[in-house]
């Protein structure tokens, strides 16, 4: 006689056996899906280093784990990395387009100068791909006050030019001064120095990429950092709390869509600058 519930109601693999199985889904860029745990939905922009982002219907973008806890049309799913695809022509993060066979040049004479750390950071994670192409490196400078020692030493000429990008470059200002000087000094051919009008480079992000209205409004007197760390409630006070603030920043940008075109312009403008052919 047949036995319609096994030999064994307690052998192992009772419970595997009635589960039903969960698909497995690439997480595809445009596919929407459901986290299980929240409610928070949103279609797939990224997959990176074994987590997938979604961006939900207002622009607000959160980094998940790979794999089970997921909803499409309210069915469970794990969401798997995607298979790679042949895309044709693709594009760097600055919008360019690259080749699959595209690669690193050696370094050229010339460079482009930045005045900090965090201004070096965004050019790279936007333009890197580019500049490596074209053979371009991205130095700091510490402070446009340190301009003129770096010109002294380091004389440019028609086969090594400086392209130098200043925060805060506007009528009046102390970039916009020694912007001048320089334009009018004996190096003044071969540098070119461009800016955009914001106090601090953590503004060229925009406001929809970090998710709020506008940039905080910071009273003169006040440190410009301390001051923004202030208003959005994070730590502001030793160097390392301003480091993981600009690391936060700097993880909301992906595309040159997340910056402001005041920024964009200009290093396009110092690229083609020091690329251009001596003579």
């Amino acid at each position: 006689m047949d036995d319609r519930y096994g030999s064994d109601v307690l052998a192992a693999g009772w419970r595997e056996r009635a589960a039903r199985p969960v698909p497995q889904v690439p997480a595809e860029l445009d596919l929407v899906v459901e986290v299980a745990q929240d409610g928070f939905c949103g279609a797939v922009t990224r997959v990176q280093g074994g987590n997938v982002e979604l961006e939900d219907r207002v622009g607000r973008k959160r980094l998940f784990p790979l794999g089970g806890g997921f909803l499409i049309d309210g069915s469970p799913v794990r969401l798997t990395v995607p298979a790679a695809k042949e895309q044709g022509l693709r594009r760097t993060a600055s919008g360019s387009f690259v080749s699959a066979d595209q690669r690193a040049r050696v370094a050229l004479p010339s460079r482009i100068l930045v005045e900090g750390k965090h201004d070096a950071e965004l050019v790279e994670k936007v333009w890197g791909a580019d500049l490596r192409v074209e053979g371009v490196v991205v130095e700091f400078l510490q402070g446009v006050d340190l301009l003129d020692e770096l010109l002294a030493a380091e004389p440019p000429s028609a086969s090594r030019r400086y392209g130098v990008l200043v925060d805060h470059l506007v009528p009046g200002s102390k970039e916009s001064r020694v912007a001048d000087a320089v334009a009018r000094g004996p190096h003044g051919k071969h540098v070119r120095i461009v800016g955009h009008p914001f106090v601090d480079v953590w503004q060229c992000v925009t406001p929809r990429a970090m998710g709020i209205a506008k940039w905080p409004e910071i009273p003169r007197g006040t440190d410009w950092k301390t001051g923004i760390c202030r208003a959005f409630g994070w730590p502001y006070e030793t160097q390392g709390d301003t480091g993981r603030a600009w690391q936060h920043i700097l993880s909301k940008v992906h595309t040159y869509r997340d910056l402001e075109p005041a920024l964009l312009g200009r290093v396009e403008e110092l690229i083609d600058f020091v690329t251009a052919p001596a003579h």
